[in-house]
């Protein structure tokens, strides 16, 4: 049965949306600090529609709620990707579906919640854990405490509406899916294409053979080439800018001092007696909490440790490193297993349980009982592992079990009850302390790198960055950071803060001293701001002018490939006839050619015998004639190929959702705010 603190546990706690209210009254008051000029600043838009801080904040929140605790960027990011995409639904995909008559009503609301209706979202959140299916009595338990519970109305509201969208996108998808079918003309046209092979002749004409000096293309054609494939020419507005890292690396001095350091603690390390205790007290030490064997040992590491010696201390991958064994176990290399996972509160029940799996259906007994269903469908078996992968609890259990010995070990919150289906050959198992002193810089180093970079920063601020650059001698690298992105490409570090800095820059602004983790600062300016959704037509003008050139030349080129038969034309344009061998339309390279998707078309395309018009491919001109065609000895059917378009076209139909987002022009200016 799901509970209220059963959701609390598995989304995360609630109770951060409730206080939302109270947690903007005190940034609201921050204002100026926090660089708010107003009370409710933008921090994006859709569809040139505004979105202001408190209506992402509040969406941020109730994503939160659902994710748990966030640890790590990957993870915050997400979080922020999934309230776009929440809003996405509200300003966007709702309205359309409403308008599209998709709407979810109140009775195939309540048809969903009593799973008349299929619900991927409600059927995630209560599903039976034995077996995997949606359970209507922990949706209704549930509903029972959102009456009087506040936070649980919050949660129930939030599902509700996740529930609905996911419903009428269901709904969307299908409607979509039924608008794409394979037409009679595409399938002839593929199993014509699939089930044959063409050889002919071809002769080129490359561009490159008229001179760009004869050709001229003037501004007013690469304005009108622009206006017509302006589209082409769409860009995430970026800033640019420059930047010097500072990274903190130990000298050699340091590495001098490190070893010697290692070396004293190993001599140490060597003669200890009680090596657990040691362990803990001492910061570079550590034991391992598995056991392993001589064959998970590096051969440096066994040949020592396997005969009783100590290992080290030695260098290895920019850290000094000594091992000792504090112990050795006698265990199979691998068990196979089966479990019975309990709630770590019903002790009795677990008891009872252990005394009759010694004797009875434990299969049966897994399937009833277990609350891993994944497992418990499986008659409770895990399957083959390996010792060395064991937990300690699972470890020190299992000791000495043999084949059908069946034990109860209590690990976190719950309780599982082990069988032994099989053991394998029984081989040493080692469990090793480790000492190891990682080479790093020292405090003076960590002290004379910052000194150099802040100085590097006063500098900068006041001779120019580039003028600092050059008189330092130091070496600066550039950076394109796109609208809303998130890291700077090239900072190994997590480089949030540079982004920060950026975002609120001007042009030629040099920012003070940034700090990115104990080992890296940078020192960076701003070059440029393109707030442009399209590049410029300055911009693409060499672009435009190299494909009018082409079209051009293939003008001219093409009005001299004249004649009744391909010699003919191979002689009027100074070439000579080449042959093509064993094509096929699908394939995505012709021999001799190139990838060439038009003159592909084309040889399929002609009947045999038939010379082609010029075609204008990527290199140069070709007109081409097939000459041969055979018949695949595995044809493919009408049908055949009928379901493989009919697939394609509903696979395609599936970006659908794509290109409505790409149309809703979102843009994203949270970096600075979340």
């Amino acid at each position: 049965m799901v509970t209220l603190n059963t959701l609390r546990t598995k989304f995360g706690v609630l109770l951060s949306v409730i206080i939302a209210g109270a947690l903007l009254a005190f940034i609201f008051s921050l204002k100026t600090e926090m660089g708010f000029s107003g009370n409710d600043p933008e921090v994006g838009s859709i569809n040139g529609e505004e979105i202001h801080y408190s209506e992402f904040l509040a969406a941020y929140d109730d994503v939160k709620s659902q994710m748990g605790e966030m640890t790590t960027d990957a993870q915050a990011q997400q979080a922020l990707a999934n309230t776009w995409q929440i809003l996405l639904s509200e300003r966007v995909f709702n309205p359309a579906f409403e308008g599209l008559g998709l709407a979810v009503g109140e009775a195939e609301h309540k048809a969903m919640v009593r799973g008349e209706v299929a619900s991927n979202v409600f059927g995630s959140l209560f599903r039976d854990p034995q077996t995997g299916e949606y359970n209507v009595e922990a949706l209704t338990s549930f509903l029972a405490e959102v009456e009087n519970n506040p936070q649980a109305q919050k949660a129930w509201s939030f599902f509700s509406k996740q529930a609905d969208l996911d419903r009428a996108m269901t709904k969307y998808q299908a409607l979509v899916q039924k608008g794409a079918y394979a037409n009679k003309l595409e399938v002839e046209r593929g199993v014509k294409s699939s089930n044959n092979t063409y050889n002919g002749r071809y002769v080129v004409s490359r561009y490159n053979t008229v001179a760009d000096s004869l050709i001229t293309v003037s501004d007013t054609e690469i304005r009108d080439y622009y206006k017509a494939h302006k589209a082409q020419y769409k860009q995430t507005p970026y800033r640019t800018i420059s930047y010097v890292e500072f990274e903190v690396v130990p000298t050699e001095e340091d590495k001098v001092a490190v070893e010697a350091e290692a070396k004293a603690a190993a001599a140490e390390f060597a003669t200890v007696q009680d090596v657990k205790t040691y362990a803990r007290e001492n910061r570079h030490a550590a034991v391992a909490p598995t056991y392993i064997t001589a064959a998970q040992m590096t051969a440096e590491e066994s040949e020592a440790l396997v005969k009783g010696k100590m290992y080290g201390p030695a260098l290895v991958a920019d850290e000094w490193r000594a091992a000792r064994v504090v112990d050795v176990r006698n265990v199979p290399e691998k068990l196979t297993l089966s479990h019975i996972v309990l709630d770590y509160s019903a002790t009795e029940l677990a008891d009872s349980l252990v005394k009759v799996a010694k004797k009875g259906d434990f299969a049966a007994l897994a399937a009833q009982h277990s609350l891993m269903a994944e497992t418990a469908a499986q008659g409770g078996k895990i399957g083959e592992v390996t010792y060395s992968s064991l937990a300690p609890e699972f470890a020190d259990a299992l000791v000495g079990k043999k084949k059908g010995d069946v034990v109860k070990i209590s690990m976190g919150n719950v309780i599982q009850i082990v069988k032994v289906d099989a053991v394998n050959s029984i081989q040493k198992h080692y469990k090793v302390a480790s000492l190891t002193y990682p080479l790093v810089a020292s405090q003076q180093t960590q002290r004379d790198v910052h000194s150099a970079a802040s100085l590097f920063a006063v500098n900068a601020k006041n001779d120019g960055f580039t003028e600092t650059v050059n008189a330092q001698g130091q070496s600066s690298r550039t950076a394109t950071i796109e609208q809303a992105a998130r890291s700077v490409r090239g900072i190994d570090a997590s480089s949030l803060e540079v982004v920060f800095w950026a975002n609120k820059a001007e042009e030629g602004d040099v920012s003070e001293l940034i700090k990115l983790d104990n080992n890296h600062y940078v020192v960076a300016t701003l070059n440029t701001i393109n707030n442009n959704d399209y590049r410029t037509v300055n911009e693409v003008a060499s672009q435009i002018k190299s494909t009018l050139l082409r079209d051009k030349k293939f003008e001219q080129i093409a009005a001299k490939m004249t004649g009744a038969t391909i010699e003919e034309i191979a002689t009027a344009a100074e070439g000579e006839v080449k042959n093509f061998e064993n094509v096929k339309f699908d394939a995505y390279y012709i021999p001799g050619i190139g990838v060439e998707p038009r003159i592909l078309g084309a040889i399929s395309a002609l009947e045999q015998g038939a010379v082609s018009a010029p075609i204008k491919g990527a290199s140069g001109v070709y007109v081409v004639v097939t000459d041969a065609v055979t018949a695949a000895d595995e044809a493919q059917t009408f049908e055949a190929e009928k379901v493989k378009q009919q697939a394609e076209a509903e696979q395609n139909a599936n970006r659908a959702f794509y290109a409505v987002q790409e149309a809703a022009e979102v843009v994203d200016n949270t970096v600075g705010y979340f």
